[in-house]
């Protein structure tokens, strides 16, 4: 079921979806293009499609500081995990390859990982992951990415609209929340005492 808001989207997005599926992109192939691109964001769907982002603009820019500095003061603050900005990139078990805004994973699990796997793209879930929505950005792109999340095991999704006030709470296996113009969101109980004053960012 769509929760599609009622937007205007760019006449000219430019973020793009590449089907590469019938290349077969290995991951050597995947982190080498993505070490040959370093000013592009790139993903990849587990349908086999490359999406390719653009830097973003000043705004979304500053608002993703605003929420990765939040998350990061809560996560010194409570010590019980590990937060990440959106230059991590993270393979999940579907093979996609997925950086959102904003993450955090408990250090417990974070651990089990050995240093070489914390060196790559490491094949772990987020618990609890951020996604921004910026002007480029397709609403269907984002809904899939969304999905994706519940799909592959994380805990806990926010999307923030900053352009429609509006943030969609995603959890496996239950129907979105839609929250319009709130003026916190709260991470609990996933993340106990987690919440994020969106109104500073609008």
């Amino acid at each position: 079921m769509s929760h599609q808001p009622v937007t205007t989207e760019p006449s000219t997005p430019t973020v793009l979806a590449l089907n590469v599926q019938s290349m077969g992109l290995t991951d050597e192939q995947f982190e080498k293009l993505c070490q040959d691109n370093p000013d592009l964001r790139i993903e990849l769907t587990s349908k086999g499609e490359l999406i390719v982002m653009p830097p973003t603009g000043m705004k979304t820019g500053w608002r993703n500081s605003n929420i990765t500095g939040r998350l990061l003061e809560w996560t010194e603050k409570d010590g019980s995990g590990l937060s990440f900005d959106s230059s991590t990139l993270f393979t999940l078990p579907d093979g996609s390859k997925r950086s959102p805004d904003a993450s955090w994973i408990r250090r417990e699990r974070v651990e089990k990982l050995s240093q070489e796997e914390q060196a790559g793209f490491a094949a772990i879930v987020p618990d609890f992951v951020i996604e921004l929505r910026s002007p480029s950005d397709r609403w269907p792109v984002l809904e899939e990415k969304m999905l994706d999340y519940m799909r592959n095991g994380v805990e806990l999704a926010w999307l923030i609209d900053p352009a429609r006030k509006q943030v969609y709470i995603y959890r496996p296996n239950q129907p979105v929340e839609t929250l319009d113009n709130p003026e916190t969101v709260s991470a609990q109980p996933e993340l106990a005492g987690f919440s994020f004053n969106v109104r500073e960012i609008w």
